[in-house]
């Protein structure tokens, strides 16, 4: 009878450690953002790079957006391009989720932004008030897909970043290994956000 019960124990712990393990992947994908160690990805699927002055990176972007099947996920610094906003507002109508993360300060200082306007159609914006800036650009489409779409570069959400500046962007497609980091990055953010807040209105922390 010892030793069954001792052989019960044994499988026992066996079995937790096969669970563990089977666990782990999950685990170490959902904390990659905060484990404070850079990752390394395989150089898979195609990039598109564009610059301004030149490139018509608005009209890609917006091309990109109109692609979602699922999700768009945004971080963004200066945000003032209204054919940009009225893709997500298209994308969002559509029945894709569509969520922004934005610069708290910029959007407090920059005269033009489309974040209000966002709201006003049903968008969840968020707001970043922890980082001194919340300076990301990025967009990461359809994550935990196939189809994943990587949007990244210097670029700023702007007619300012079109017109005048010089900027630079890569749509990073087939490799959504990538676009999963950049979409746990986006969660870690978000989760110390606040939900914008009309002029008026009160906002609620995440």
């Amino acid at each position: 009878m010892h030793s069954s019960a001792r052989g019960i124990g044994v499988a026992a712990i066996l079995g937790c450690l096969l669970s563990a393990a089977l666990a782990w992947p999950a685990i170490a994908a959902a904390t990659t953002a905060t484990s404070g160690q850079p990752r390394l990805f395989a150089a898979t699927g195609t990039v598109q790079v564009a610059f301004t002055p030149g490139d018509p990176v608005d009209d890609i972007l917006i091309g990109v957006i109109g692609q979602a099947r699922q999700q768009v996920l945004v971080q963004a610094f200066s945000f003032t391009h209204k054919a940009i906003a009225r893709a997500l507002v298209d994308a969002h109508r559509r029945g894709v989720r569509v969520e922004v993360l934005a610069d708290d300060r910029q959007d407090r200082l920059l005269e033009g932004s489309v974040l209000p306007d966002l709201v006003r159609n049903g968008v969840a914006v968020w707001l970043d008030p922890q980082q001194s800036s919340a300076h990301n650009k990025v967009m990461i489409i359809d994550a935990g897909t196939p189809a994943a779409v990587l949007v990244t570069g210097s670029y700023n959400f702007t007619y300012a970043a079109q017109r005048r500046n010089a900027e630079n962007v890569l749509v990073i497609r087939g490799n959504p290994d990538l676009a999963a980091a950049f979409a746990a990055n986006w969660q870690r953010l978000r989760a110390h956000g606040r939900t914008y807040r009309q002029p008026g209105g009160r906002s609620r922390k995440a």
